[in-house]
C-alpha cells in the first residue's frame, strides 16, 4: 500500500502550487535573518525545544531537549547554543550536525500556541570556556549544539488549537493508551526482560540520572 501511494506522488514545486495557493502577505514576509529582541525573550521563557537534523543521506530525525525556562543560551552576537544533558548516549542529533552542519529547532512555551521556529547553520562545540557556563542541570555538559540562525520566524497556533494539546481534558486517559514501559518492552523484544523490571528502570532513570 506504501509503495502505491508513493507511486503518483507530486514530485515538484511547480505541482505543489498547483493545489497551494502562495502564502499571505504577513505568512512569506515575517521571516527575519537573525534574533531580535522579542525572538530572544521567547527563547528565555522556553523550557523545551525540539531539534530536527538529518543526516548526510537525507534520514530525518526530531528530537527534544529540555530543562528550566532559560537552559538555551544566546550569546551576544544572536549563536544560540544548546547544552547536551545526559541521555541515552545516541547522540543522534549530534551525529546528523556533524555531518550536514544544519539545525531546525521549534522552541514552545507551555500553554502558549504560537511557537518560533529557528534553522541554520550548527556545529558541536566541546570547547571549555563555553561548556563552563552552561550549568542548567548542575554540572557542565559534554557538548553543546551551536546555532548561528540564517532563517527565524513565528510559527501561528492553529495547530495547538486543533489538537487541545494545552487543554487537560482532551487528554487521552492513561487507560486508553499504552504505557512507557509497555512500549518499551515491545520494542526492546528482550524475552529476558519483564514489564515491572522495565517500569523500575524508568523510575531510577528520572530519580537518579537526570543530571
Amino acid at each position: 500500500m506504501t509503495h502505491d501511494l508513493f507511486f503518483d506522488a507530486i514530485t515538484s514545486v511547480d505541482a505543489l502550487r498547483e493545489i497551494y495557493e502562495p502564502p499571505s502577505g504577513a505568512a512569506a514576509s515575517k521571516e527575519i535573518p537573525a534574533l531580535d529582541e522579542l525572538a530572544r525573550r521567547l527563547i528565555a521563557c522556553s523550557p523545551i525545544v525540539f531539534l530536527a537534523s538529518a543526516d548526510a543521506q537525507g534520514r530525518c530525525d526530531v528530537t527534544p531537549r529540555g530543562g528550566q525556562a532559560g537552559f538555551v543560551s544566546v550569546l551576544d552576537d544572536g549563536t544560540v547554543v544548546i547544552p547536551d544533558a545526559t541521555g541515552n548516549r545516541r547522540i543522534d542529533t549530534l551525529r546528523n550536525v556533524v555531518e550536514t552542519g544544519r539545525l531546525g529547532l521549534i522552541f514552545l512555551i507551555p500553554g502558549r500556541g504560537q511557537t518560533l521556529r529557528v534553522n541554520g547553520r550548527a556545529c558541536v562545540s566541546a570547547r571549555p570556556e563555553l561548556l563552563a557556563g552552561l550549568t542548567s542541570v548542575g554540572k557542565p555538559p559534554r557538548s553543546a549544539l551551536v546555532v548561528v540562525p540564517d532563517e527565524v520566524f513565528t510559527h501561528c497556533p492553529k495547530a495547538f488549537v486543533r489538537s487541545g494539546v494545552w487543554k487537560p481534558e482532551t487528554w487521552p486517559a492513561a487507560d486508553a493508551q499504552p504505557s512507557p514501559a509497555e512500549v518499551t518492552l515491545a520494542h526492546l523484544g528482550d524475552p529476558n526482560l519483564t514489564l515491572a523490571q522495565v517500569e523500575q528502570d524508568q523510575i531510577d532513570s528520572l530519580r537518579y540520572r537526570l543530571a
